[in-house]
Order: structure tokens, then sequence, then C-alpha cells
């Protein structure tokens, strides 16, 4: 899949609070990206790059056919294949920090498996309104079976 959108560098305990304004600078280009799938609806929050110290760059985007036409203002990246555990969650987008945290922490390390070094995101479907924050999420992270 490849994924074209605003992105940036953030550290998950002092500047990923700073990720909504990056998503209010994308809603202007929503439906207007070139190439861009599908014109009005599905959304990804893409995580990847992290490193031992909290850092990873961060895109927000859509789905693309292609990267041509792609102006410079615009982030890159190509999602390869993977093996993914899907999160389905209801609640506002406020929880999304709640949520990982719970992943992370007690779902993947019960679990069968365990994360792959790839990036993992968050899929806004077409239900969800980023206006108000509501409608509901996908966090999907890289895993493979342990052993």
């Amino acid at each position: 899949m490849l994924i074209a959108g605003l992105g940036d560098r953030y550290n998950i305990n002092s500047t990923s609070e700073n990720i909504p304004a990056l998503w209010q600078k994308l809603a202007p280009h929503l439906g207007h990206v070139p190439g861009q799938v599908r014109e009005r609806g599905v959304t990804f929050g893409v995580s990847y790059n992290m490193d031992d110290e909290g850092n990873f760059d961060y895109l927000a985007g859509v789905e693309v056919k292609d990267f041509s036409g792609l102006g410079p203002e615009f982030t890159r990246l190509r999602l390869a294949s993977q093996r993914y555990a899907v999160f389905a969650h209801g609640d506002h987008v406020s929880s999304i920090g709640r949520v990982h945290m719970t992943i992370w922490n007690h779902w993947l390390p019960e679990s069968d498996y365990e994360a792959v070094d790839a990036p993992n995101f968050e899929r806004y479907g077409e239900s969800f309104d980023g206006r108000t924050g509501n409608g509901g999420f996908e966090i999907w992270v890289p895993v493979k079976q342990k052993g």
C-alpha cells in the first residue's frame, strides 16, 4: 500500500501531543491528493522509524495509486505486505494513547505474537468524523507468531 500525506518527527514523551495539528494541516488536502484512491473516507496515521529514545516519524495521509504528481510538501511511504493484529475501537480519538498502551503493555505480552520491526498504523474509516473525533478507528500492529 502506498501512503502519501504530511509527516514529521515526534517523541512519544514530549511532542506526540502535536500530532493532531498535523492532521489539521492535512485536512484541506483530503480528496485532492494526486492519485488518492478514495476521494473521501479512509485516512491513515502511520508510525515508523522508531528508535530507542522514543522518537518516531508519523505520517497523516491517504492511500494513493502511485507517487507521481505529488508535490514536495507530501511525505511518501510504501507499506509492505505484513501480518497485522487489528484492534477496532469505537470511542473518541482522544482515547488513542490509552488504547496503544493497552495493546503494547498488555495484549502483546500476553498473546502468542510479538511485534515486528515495521510501521504500525491507525486506520480511520468512512464513519470517522475528523471534526468531532467520533466514529471509531482501528490500530494495526505488525506481528509474527512467537517462537
